[in-house]
């Protein structure tokens, strides 16, 4: 049921974009988001920092495509998530010595700390390339292309699910 929460936004925004185009699909991951961050604070009565950024880069990003009319903000905002997330990791690991992937899942999963620290710098090189990745099509694909390539990135490299190989060839 998680994992349908944590997908539903995208998938609606995919339908949405299919069926009706970029601006009307941006509303609707808009309204989705809003909507999956309700449910997620009425189940947890708390949303982690990562919501609230997500969240908070959907509604910016969003906001600006449809005022402007202008669907490359809305495609950038993969590229501003993963940037911001690769450089919150990295900062707090060598800057303040502060592993935010141990804190986070540190209650989940008991790992020793040489293979936290290599997980968090997997996490920093993952989501630099994934930055880097979304930047390079969404300044030089077409929108149809994005939606095409920015599916497959989602439904198949899912930060739940690198979390999940990460760990395993980790440990």
């Amino acid at each position: 049921m998680k994992a349908l929460l944590d997908f539903l936004p995208i998938l609606l925004f995919f339908g949405a974009y299919k069926l009706y185009g970029i601006y009307p699909a941006t509303g609707v991951l808009m309204a989705a988001t809003a909507a999956q961050m309700a449910i997620i604070y009425a189940i947890d009565k708390k949303l982690t920092t990562m919501h609230k950024a997500t969240l908070a880069l959907i509604l910016v990003f969003g906001t600006l495509t449809l005022v402007l009319q202008d669907e490359r903000f809305i495609k950038w905002k993969p590229t501003a998530l993963y940037a911001a997330m690769a450089l919150a990791l990295a900062v707090a690991l060598w800057a303040y010595r502060k592993n935010f992937l141990k804190i986070m899942l540190g209650s989940q999963l008991n790992l020793p700390e040489p293979v936290w620290h290599r997980l968090t710098v997997a996490w920093v090189l993952y989501c630099l390339f994934m930055a880097t990745l979304n930047g390079y099509v969404a300044a030089f694909w077409s929108t149809d292309a994005w939606m095409d390539s920015s599916c497959g990135a989602t439904c198949s490299r899912s930060p739940s699910s690198s979390a999940r190989a990460s760990t395993w060839r980790a440990t």
